[in-house]
């Protein structure tokens, strides 16, 4: 009886036990979920730290610093929902792990803000609300700030739900809605707004075109040739240098002009010159990775994951200069006004306004970006380091002629507009693309002559080898177990494959809708909010 009663007090015990071991792992679990958001809040008493530091004593200080604070949560937003677009395809891809992206893309993000993003600020501070439409500062200071707000609420909503809004979407609204609030909608530059809504439409359709453009020429030129190793040991180099001489023009434009004057036809020169530089090392250096490798297409990834890395360094650059205009334009705008006690159209950009702004993104990006950068990179379309390098050179190329010309386009159309051009390019490609078909063809002749040799067993096990660079490219996501007859013809479980589609449809509505209502959204949550500070000011 004793003994019952001793085993009974000991199974207690243990249950007791293991319930503290579960509480301590649920906490654990917990306190882990919260250190993101505790670091986040730290970044914005930081900020506004900064700030007092250089407005103390000032007219205005704390309604300053309150903005800083406001611009700071709204680069964190856009880091976390904004920058996934930059790296997803070099993540989605398997060129690089997620801790990498996120590396490159804070450094990068950071750099481009500083170096190239003043420009951009002014058209997002002074060009969407006529200064003289809103004449006493006090109300265009509450204009701004509440553009701040609800921008930055939108975006931390969507990136809540895992959407990738456009963050620029959400700014522009927010402060059009803030300016008709204000002072109704003859105060809202509407040529501005028009152009800015064309580049709305105009930058996917170019990504994606691009996009396309650059994948009908890998897969031509590289791809579906016999000799895959030889022809990228041709083309590589040339898309390499590409890259390097679009990234050294826009160097040459955004920093090299500011200390030396620089025509369009320097800046064109320096470009030319730095691509065949790029070109030639390029070409050293692909021949050299190349030798001993199979003629194989997982041959060629490998050949492309450090162009691809390079082009996401260079996509992250160009995000920065565009778009630090969304976190601190309004910003800007606010410490412009108070300083001055008036609201004028001249508009300067303090560097520690560019550094809230650089510095917010890539700490947004780093704590709350994957989600969003998994679901860009891996869940839109199947994509490889040839594809991804197409979206991420087309999407830069695309940025950086918009900031170029200080126009605030939304590079979430852009890289996102990308993506969806590579998918539906590689929809068309697989159905109407001779060179494809007759390179099948080729291959399938090829393995029924080893299959009547000695070489069978080895002929099929190169076939096994080759079909998923070969032909499971061209498969919709989340297939396996395929089947394939000759020349690559579909059969029983392969015939509803091929009736399926490359790109997610769901993923393509969904994206476009919530395109569609960012801009009302933005814009009716900042009147609310202006009416807000209004009643409290």
């Amino acid at each position: 009886m004793a003994d019952t009663s001793v085993q009974s007090r000991k199974d207690t015990l243990d249950k007791d036990l293991d319930k503290f071991v579960h509480v301590g792992e649920a906490a654990s679990f917990l306190s882990r979920g919260l250190v993101a958001p505790g670091l986040a809040l730290l970044f914005l008493a930081l900020s506004a730290v900064i700030a007092s530091l250089y407005v103390m004593g000032q007219p205005g200080a704390v309604v300053i610093v309150a903005a800083a604070a406001i611009g700071a949560y709204m680069a964190l937003n856009i880091g976390a929902n904004d920058v996934a677009n930059n790296v997803a395809p070099a993540v989605g891809s398997k060129a690089l792990s997620i801790g990498g992206a996120l590396a490159i893309a804070a450094v990068f993000e950071t750099a481009g803000a500083l170096i190239g993003g003043a420009e951009v600020v002014a058209t997002v501070s002074r060009g969407i609300i006529a200064p003289e439409s809103v004449g006493q500062p006090t109300i265009f200071i509450n204009a701004m700030m509440a553009a701040l707000i609800s921008s930055a609420l939108w975006i931390n909503l969507a990136t809540w739900i895992g959407a990738p809004v456009s963050t620029t979407h959400s700014v522009v609204g927010g402060v059009m809605g803030a300016g008709i609030a204000a002072a109704g909608l003859w105060a809202v530059n509407w040529f501005t707004m028009s152009g800015i809504a064309a580049s709305w439409i105009v930058s996917p359709l170019m990504g994606g075109v691009i996009a396309a453009l650059f994948l009908a020429f890998i897969k031509e030129a590289i791809i579906y040739q016999d000799d895959k190793i030889a022809a990228a040991r041709r083309w590589v180099p040339v898309l390499i240098g590409v890259m390097g001489g679009a990234f050294a023009a826009y160097l040459a434009m955004k920093g090299l002009s500011r200390v030396i004057p620089m025509g369009a036809g320097q800046i064109a020169a320096v470009g030319i010159a730095v691509f065949l530089g790029v070109w030639a090392l390029a070409h050293i250096q692909v021949r050299k990775a190349s030798e001993g490798m199979e003629n194989r297409n997982q041959s060629l990834r490998a050949l492309f994951k450090m162009p691809l890395i390079i082009s996401a360094a260079l996509l992250s650059f160009a995000h920065g200069a565009n778009d630090v205009a969304n976190a601190v334009g309004p910003l800007a705008a606010i410490v412009a006004t108070v300083q001055a006690n008036e609201v004028t159209g001249a508009v300067g950009i303090p560097l520690w306004v560019m550094a809230i702004g650089a510095i917010g993104i890539s700490i947004g990006l780093v704590l709350f970006g994957p989600k969003l950068i998994r679901m860009v990179g891996q869940q839109i379309t199947r994509l490889n380091p040839m594809r991804a390098f197409c979206v991420a050179i087309a999407a830069a190329i695309t940025v950086i002629l918009a900031s170029a010309l200080g126009l605030p386009i939304s590079s979430t159309h852009t890289a996102v507009g990308a993506v969806f051009g590579v998918g539906f390019f590689r929809e068309w490609y697989t159905a109407n693309s001779s060179r494809r078909k007759a390179y099948l063809e080729r291959k399938v002749d090829r393995e029924r002559q080893a299959r009547n040799g000695k070489k069978a067993a080895a002929a099929k096990a190169d076939r096994k080898r080759e079909m998923p660079s070969e032909l499971e490219e061209d498969l919709p996501l989340g297939i396996a177990g395929y089947s394939f007859g000759v020349a690559g013809e579909t059969s029983g479980a392969g015939a509803e494959i091929a009736r399926r589609k490359l790109v997610r449809r769901a993923h393509f509505t969904t994206i476009i809708a919530a395109w569609i209502v960012t801009v009302p959204a933005a814009a009716l949550l900042s009147m609310a909010m202006f009416m807000l500070l209004n009643l409290i000011s």
